[in-house]
């Protein structure tokens, strides 16, 4: 077994009080602030003009293939080498890129798209190694904390850079701040802690990439909670997600008149995501996986409220419960998985849940559009509603979903 790089203080004491997570936060929060961020500085080159909405699609598409093609191999190699190392490279890698994205802007489309798929593959390289690098640096009775602490700060960033961010655009031009993201990425690959010392592979035990992964894959297949819980999340985020990516503008427009409504849901979802992360630092369920997956179910109130001829208010308020279920569900998923994984195979594992949960996204997003055109949007919410509801229910009927635990 791995043992924790730095032990942490007792339950109730907070865990910023340790150096080491300290800057594993700080790691976490830039990639995540530059992640955000790209996006909306570049839908901000849109508006003024130096891109199109077109070069905006290319390059956004690109960064996610960069992103889906990187966290199979992270998560090999932050098992194989140092998690801290894989931290170290992605962050440099991405860093380097984002510049030559401000480069491209109003030059070159492919010089731009080229560059995001190298960011989007030192995001996806990060994220693996991130996660495994927590169970080395937060010891396990402070590690329900510290995922909140990081999710905080994720969500944190979603409510307050937007206006940040436009504001910045106010005093400087879009290619300043497409630079500055490659700062946080720097700040990403330089500021975290070293994680635990692992004993190297002994001589001669070296495999292949696919042979390692499908190890990773063994591994998650032993525990049958982690393949429920993940089932569930992948179809949850595939449609609920869709239906505010794709619905609730329509929505919005057509049913109420305005787009207040769209921007009132998605603040009320992040508020709500607050307002999650902030209880489950705190509180430990009895049975934490049903409390999980009944928190994940709430993201079904949101395409039903859409459904429904509501008031607009209802639509706000369902996205606000929304908000806190998924980090009902974030928090502990993260915390077992570090638990309950071989710390050998916890990147390997962890590069499968992101690679199935947020890779499959823009695939519901691609299919919920022309399903629409097709069926309409009623019986389209009602299936995603259904889902969203059904989806966690059925995974928690696996005996070890109760408290995401192997039976010992």
């Amino acid at each position: 077994m791995v043992q924790d790089a730095a032990p942490a203080a007792t339950p109730s004491t907070s865990v910023f009080r340790s150096l080491s997570f300290l800057r594993l936060w700080t790691g976490t929060t830039a990639s995540g602030m530059a992640t955000w961020a790209l996006p909306f500085i570049l839908g901000l080159a849109v508006l003024e003009r130096s891109i199109s909405a077109v070069e905006l699609g290319v390059v956004l598409a690109a960064r996610t293939a960069g992103f889906l093609a990187a966290v199979p191999v992270a998560g090999v190699l932050a098992d194989r080498h140092s998690r801290r190392r894989v931290v170290l490279w992605a962050g440099l890698v991405a860093g380097v890129a984002a510049p030559v994205i401000a480069f491209g802007v109003g030059r070159s489309v492919v010089v731009m798209a080229v560059a995001a798929a190298v960011v989007g593959a030192g995001q996806g390289a990060c994220r693996p190694a991130f996660q495994a690098l927590t169970a080395e640096v937060v010891a396990e009775d402070q590690r329900q904390q510290a995922n909140a602490a990081m999710t905080l700060a994720v969500r944190v960033t979603t409510l307050v850079a937007p206006g940040l961010t436009a504001l910045l655009a106010v005093l400087v031009d879009t290619h300043v701040l497409l630079i500055a993201t490659g700062a946080l990425w720097l700040c990403a690959a330089l500021i975290p802690p070293a994680g635990a010392d692992r004993a190297p592979a002994e001589p001669g035990t070296k495999t292949r990439f696919t042979a390692d992964f499908l190890d990773g894959i063994r591994e998650a297949r032993r525990h049958p909670w982690f393949l429920a819980g993940l089932g569930a999340l992948t179809a949850v985020i595939a449609t609920g997600y869709s239906a505010t990516g794709v619905v609730l503008p329509l929505v919005s427009r057509d049913r109420y008149g305005t787009e207040a409504v769209l921007a009132a849901a998605l603040t009320a979802y992040t508020v709500g995501a607050l307002v999650g992360a902030v209880l489950i630092a705190r509180w430990k369920p009895r049975a934490p996986g049903w409390a999980a997956l009944a928190g994940l179910a709430c993201y079904g109130f949101a395409p039903l409220s859409l459904l429904l001829p509501v008031p607009a208010a209802v639509v706000v308020a369902a996205y606000v419960l929304a908000g806190v279920g998924i980090e009902l569900f974030n928090v502990p998923w993260f915390t077992a998985t570090q638990r309950e994984v071989d710390p050998r195979m916890l990147a390997r594992v962890s590069s499968l849940d992101f690679l199935l949960s947020y890779g499959l996204a823009p695939v519901g997003l691609a299919v919920i559009a022309p399903a629409i055109d097709w069926f309409g949007p009623t019986p389209v919410l009602a299936a995603c509603a259904v889902i969203c509801f059904a989806a966690p229910a059925a995974a928690a009927l696996v005996p070890s979903a109760r408290g995401f635990r192997a039976a010992r």
